[in-house]
């Protein structure tokens, strides 16, 4: 049985225990929320998972595995401190590594640890075709990622147009997946998924539109090298619980859990 620490109990969280709910081969023995967010916890662990304690902080338990669902902020908070005791971590939130020193950070710790962590593909897909090719020579990765205007509101997209007016799309960053990640830090984990997997940070090109043709997220990659080429365009639903967020991400989740916990994984 594959014992686990969940970070975070919001939509993606509380959407990964109740899809696990009843796996016997997977128990969740804690969740960790911040104490502002004790009783909500409580109440979906009350409902998924009975068993397993709320708590501020891992503080001694030794989890098989730490699940990040909680945000940027919890990879420095609890991620860093669980591989440096020795714990493998899987985390949702990469777009928190487009902080200046924060791949590293991860790398040393758990080496420090003797352990890994492992990135989760979240809402985008290709991700094993893009790391292979890479394998052989990557020479371009180009990332689009189209949303509604509204979308982008609270973001510098709001300073540079008027998003509820718009009638066509409009270019609302161009440049290196380091810099969209600097500038769109809530809307970054897409773009630095594809950089770690493939040509990292600043040699990622990432466009992003204010669509208004557009009801949901639309990914679109294009690499090109070696091994050929390939395009993938994924429209993403959004997760019920948080239009913010895609459903693919919380499935991508249970993914890495059930490959884990099974005798067969793919």
């Amino acid at each position: 049985m594959l014992r686990i620490a969940l970070i975070g109990c919001g939509a993606i969280g509380a959407s990964v225990l109740e899809l696990l709910h009843g796996d016997p081969r997977i128990a969740v023995d804690c969740i960790v929320a911040p104490a502002a967010a004790h009783a909500q916890a409580q109440a979906v662990a009350a409902r998924w998972a009975p068993q397993a304690r709320v708590c501020e902080a891992l503080d001694g338990a030794v989890p098989d595995l730490v699940v990040e669902c909680a945000g940027h902020g919890a990879v420095a908070e609890h991620v860093l401190p669980a591989l440096a005791r020795g714990i493998p971590c899987v985390v949702v939130s990469i777009g928190a590594l487009g902080a200046p020193g924060m791949a590293q950070a991860l790398e040393q710790a758990a080496a420090r640890g003797n352990t890994q962590v492992q990135l989760l593909s979240g809402a985008i897909g290709g991700i094993d075709a893009l790391a292979a090719a890479r394998v052989g020579g990557l020479d371009t990765v180009v990332y689009t990622g189209r949303k509604p205007p509204l979308a982008w509101t609270g973001t510098p997209a709001q300073e540079a147009c008027d998003l509820a007016g718009l009638t066509s799309a409009h270019c609302i960053f161009r440049g290196s997946a380091e810099e969209a990640a600097r500038l769109y830090p809530k809307n970054a984990n897409v773009a630095a998924t594809l950089a770690f997997a493939g040509l990292g940070l600043q040699r990622t090109e990432v466009q992003l539109f204010a669509d208004p043709a557009v009801g949901e997220n639309v990914h679109h990659v294009e690499a090109r090298g070696a091994f050929g080429s390939f395009e993938l365009t994924l429209r993403g639903k959004p997760l019920a619980a948080n239009p913010k967020t895609s459903a693919l991400t919380v499935y991508s989740v249970v993914r890495a859990l059930h490959n884990r916990s099974r005798a067969l994984s793919i």
